[in-house]
This record gives structure tokens, sequence and C-alpha cells, in this order.
């Protein structure tokens, strides 16, 4: 999906417009899901500001991430990209009054050094514009996550992706209105390659998700730095610098050890 937002950004797409037409064919696959599954009666919901909070917060992560991918190396913007559980774990401290123990700290620091070493500060090789996107993007994704985690208490993923998609359409709707544009076939090919991945994307982790624990998902995720080297290369040309290679696994490692510490933990804790 992110390779099609690069190639659309390029072609003078406007990152607000691929947020639209993304969440546009969300909601065209999420009705349906939601017909064949639970109903349109089980999406009803009790907490419609803890939504609504999830869709501007979700709204400006997805924002933000869209741009950092058109700014950066695709590479390079997925490994800042799995800072996320490493900056969750660190919001859950002020917004969750979540205890973090020394493991975790130590953990949070080698991601954050694995960032460094990906960004290489003053090197060059990665606009700084785009690293200060790219980081900001993950500390609101990290946001979204702790609202989703506040949501699962009472909602179901698909209630959840529900109320997002539909929701987001209404100030996305309106800032169509100033930067929508026309695009000749083949931009508007690349669009709905991106609306269809990023929608399947949204699904297939849900769904993963439900069938299997976050350990076990996790580690899957992380093999999507190796697709985006390869799309990289072969679309752009750019082969990731021996930098990120070197700051991809402090940065991914230390995502694993935190999943693995908080199912440790929460297993502890149904005892």
């Amino acid at each position: 999906m992110f390779a099609c937002v690069k190639l659309a950004s390029a072609r003078g797409v406007h990152v607000l417009e691929s947020v639209f037409y993304r969440q546009l064919m969300g909601v065209l696959l999420m009705v349906p899901v939601a017909l064949a599954g639970p109903g349109l009666a089980a999406l009803k919901t009790q907490r419609p500001w803890t939504h609504a909070s999830r869709m501007v917060v979700g709204m400006v992560a997805m924002t933000l991430n869209f741009l950092s991918f058109a700014l950066l190396p695709i590479a390079e913007a997925t490994a800042i990209g799995f800072m996320v559980p490493v900056v969750a774990t660190l919001l859950s401290i002020f917004l969750l009054r979540e205890s973090v123990g020394v493991h975790r700290w130590g953990a949070i620091a080698v991601g954050l050094t694995g960032v460094l070493v990906v960004i290489q500060p003053g090197d060059g090789h990665i606009p700084p514009t785009g690293a200060l996107v790219a980081m900001c993007g993950v500390a609101m994704t990290a946001w979204v996550s702790i609202l989703i985690r506040k949501l699962g208490a009472t909602e179901s993923p698909v209630t959840t992706m529900f109320w997002f998609s539909v929701s987001s359409m209404v100030p996305l709707g309106i800032a169509m209105l100033f930067v929508g544009q026309a695009h000749d076939a083949q931009t508007w090919g690349i669009i709905a390659l991106m609306g269809l991945f990023g929608a399947a994307a949204q699904l297939g982790i849900t769904w993963s998700l439900r069938l299997a624990p976050v350990s076990v998902v996790l580690p899957m995720d992380y093999s999507s730095l190796i697709w985006a080297a390869l799309i990289g290369w072969l679309i752009w040309q750019n082969w990731p610098v021996p930098a990120t290679w070197i700051g991809a696994p402090l940065i991914i490692g230390s995502g694993l050890y935190i999943a693995w510490r908080e199912n440790r933990l929460a297993r502890l804790r149904k005892r």
C-alpha cells in the first residue's frame, strides 16, 4: 500500500486525497463484512466520543504516515514505523498509568538507539523533515493503539474499524472540496490499488489477531521490511544503506521483546 502512496504522491496526488480514497475503500469493504458477520445492529456503540477521538487521532496518524513514505525511502520509512509498539509502551505510562519495569525501559532505549542509527542525524542520507514526520506518525499511531486497547474492552474489532472508516469520511470529504483533483487513468489505477491493499491489510491484521496472539502476529509484520527493501529497489532503485540493516534489528528486537514481556506479564496476572 505505501508503495502506491509513494507512487501516487510522485504523480501529484495530495496526501489527503490518498487518505480519503484509502478510507473510502475501507468503508466499501467494512459494510459487507459487517452485514455478513455480526450485522449492522451489532455495530451500535455506547462510546461515541471515544470513537470520535480514535477517528481524529487515527486520521492525523494516517496522514503523517502517508506523508513520511512520500518524503523518505520506503525501507527507511518502514523501519522507523516499527517503533510503534515501543512508543506505545512509553505512552502507556502517561495515558494508562501503567507501570513499566527496567526490562521494558531497556527495550525502549534499544529501540530509540535503533532509530538514531537508521536516521543518522547530520549524515544527510535521510531528510530531517521526513524523519520528523515519520516519528510524529509513529507517536500518533502509538496513541491510536492505546485508544483501540480502551475500545477493545467493550467493542469488537469490526465495530471499531467500521466507525473509524465511516466517521472519517466526513472531515476527509470536506478536505476533498479543496484538494481533490482529476487524474489520468494510470494514476487512478494506482489510487485504486492503494485503497484495495490498505483495506485488505486492515482486515487481514484484524482477523490475524483473532486467530493468533500478538506475539505470533508481530514477527510476521516485521517481515514487511524485506518486501519494502525489494519494492524500493525494483521501483526506485533504492537499496537500504548499511545503517538501516544495523538499526532495524535493534528496533525490531525491542518491539518483539516488549510484546513477549507484556504477554508473559499478562499470563502471570491470570494465574
